[in-house]
């Protein structure tokens, strides 16, 4: 499928879904309970699951050791690069 940014998801690459953080922001994203960290682009839009700040691949979510059986951790999300906001007027 494709996402918000427009490009097709890879469950390989290092992505991510907010709700916030704007679409082309880089993130370190690191599991508390094993100190284990990734870096994310953010891609796409969600998770819509209440509670939840960032969806992540299942590539990414595995490097943070986050198995598909325990499907969430608590996790600390740092930006590392923000996209500087487009300017949609016209000139």
């Amino acid at each position: 499928r494709k996402m918000a940014d427009g490009n097709r998801l890879d469950l390989n690459d290092h992505v991510a879904a907010s709700r916030t953080l704007p679409l082309g922001t880089e993130a370190q994203v690191t599991n508390l309970e094993t100190g284990r960290s990734t870096r994310v682009t953010i891609q796409d839009r969600g998770p819509y699951a209440k509670g939840r700040i960032l969806d992540l691949t299942p590539a990414a979510a595995a490097t943070i050791g986050i198995t598909p059986k325990e499907g969430v951790a608590k996790v600390e999300v740092q930006p590392l690069r923000v996209p500087p906001p487009k300017d949609d007027r016209k000139n």
